[in-house]
């Protein structure tokens, strides 16, 4: 959510943020609602006033026709008070649920752009590996390694579902593992589990609700919804507490199973494991003092550990800036982290080889507002805390690009070096 005071003094600011991000936002009704609140509750708190100062002076008088008439116009006071107060209800209710559909402005640097078709690449890391046979897809070597199950998947649960079976099963498991251990033992994260069945607020406070709705799964029988990443837990822990700057910054870290019903996304990926409805993360999460250059600092840093893994297993990627209207309704700045997939590449483009394996975003005081997140400064002043988020890892897509490009001539798939510990040394993955 964004600042109402902020929105008051600079329109043009949150009509243009919403207008580079593609959305069409009422800023001008909003404006409107919240002087006609302003006025109510201007009002009502007069009222209140005068009538508690009414109140006073009624027990002051003795004579019984002076106390009768007081009383009298005491209760069209009161009939005053709660008319006001109605007025600031209907207001405010009508406001909000505009307020909630206000995205973060874009930060300047962020490049122009009406979908991902115009991000930027930055930099790479890397080099495509050239084969010297024709390379087997992931769906194929998962079927000829036996690992990975599609048809059994579809069965039991439908389209874009799966099993992972033998080594892929602890493949999955090994990568989740190295990324948790790095993060919490070289990183200085701490891991918490978090609940993936939520409450709307949750959903709400981290900026997933309105906008993300349709991507979400809900369990009617108990009004809770299943998260699509522990951002959600990890951000939403605070909620509603008051920490100290010396806490600050707080550096959590989990893995969670994910759930994603990928609406929109009708003929995307519909085979293999790139576009999944129940995948599972490593994610991490920095909660941190309201300033601009340090969330800056930590986006970057953020990035950076998701590099380092990919470096371990020695997988080429590319970092992405993502532009304006493909950024999403929360996120001042975005930038992904596409890892190359040879099953990917089209021969009309030498370049398409690379999918999306990892976000990272920085999001300011957009979702602490909305979940009341704050830290008491050493100057004794309250603020909003800024938070920040980005991707370890996920699998089962992290499977993509390391079958693929640690496959053998032979059918095999070599193990990285990385892995290894996680699966009892074993350097290679053979046909039966």
């Amino acid at each position: 959510m964004i600042d109402i005071k902020d929105l008051r003094e600079n329109p043009e600011k949150y009509r243009k943020g919403a207008e580079l991000k593609g959305l069409d936002v009422e800023i001008a009704r909003i404006i409107d609602l919240d002087e006609q609140r302003v006025r109510a509750q201007q009002e009502f708190e007069s009222l209140r006033s005068e009538q508690n100062k009414q109140s006073k002076e009624i027990a002051k008088i003795k004579e019984p026709a002076a106390k009768k008439e007081a009383i009298a116009k005491m209760g069209e006071l009161a009939g005053n008070v709660k008319a006001a107060e109605e007025r600031l209800k209907i207001a405010d209710a009508a406001m909000q649920p505009l307020l909630l559909q206000i995205p973060q402005p874009p930060d300047d640097d962020v490049p122009l752009g009406k979908d991902a078709s115009e991000n930027v690449v930055l930099y790479r890391w890397g080099e495509p590996r050239r084969f010297e046979f024709k390379p087997k897809s992931h769906i194929e070597l998962g079927e000829s390694l036996d690992l990975m199950d599609f048809k059994a998947g579809a069965n039991l649960a439908g389209a874009r579902s799966y099993f992972l079976k033998g080594m892929g099963a602890e493949l999955h498991q090994a990568v989740l593992r190295l990324a948790f251990d790095m993060m919490t033992k070289e990183k200085g994260f701490t891991a918490l589990s978090v609940p993936v069945l939520v409450r709307e607020i949750a959903m709400q406070g981290t900026g997933f609700f309105p906008a993300g709705r349709e991507q979400t799964y809900y369990v009617q029988a108990d009004e809770l919804y299943l998260t699509g990443t522990a951002e959600v837990g990890l951000t939403a822990y605070h909620m509603n507490e008051t920490l100290e700057e010396s806490e600050l910054p707080k550096k959590y870290v989990a893995v969670s199973t994910c759930f994603r019903r990928e609406a929109g996304t009708y003929g995307k990926d519909t085979a293999g494991l790139y576009r999944v409805h129940q995948f599972d993360k490593c994610e991490q999460v920095v909660i941190c003092r309201n300033d601009v250059e340090e969330s800056k600092k930590w986006h970057r840093e953020m990035l950076g550990f998701s590099e380092e893994l990919l470096q371990r297993l020695k997988l080429p990627y590319r970092v992405i800036q993502c532009c304006t209207g493909d950024i999403g309704v929360k996120n001042a700045s975005m930038m992904d982290i596409e890892t190359w997939m040879p099953s990917r590449q089209h021969k009309a483009d030498p370049d398409s080889g690379y999918g999306e394996t990892h976000s990272a975003s920085r999001l300011y005081e957009f979702q602490a507002r909305r979940l009341n997140l704050r830290y008491k400064g050493t100057d004794a002043k309250i603020r909003y805390c800024h938070t920040l988020n980005n991707t370890v890892v996920a699998s089962p897509r992290i499977l993509i690009p390391i079958l693929e490009n640690y496959q053998n001539a032979d059918g095999s798939v070599t193990i990285p070096d990385a892995l290894r510990p996680y699966v009892g040394n074993q350097e290679k993955i053979a046909v039966k």
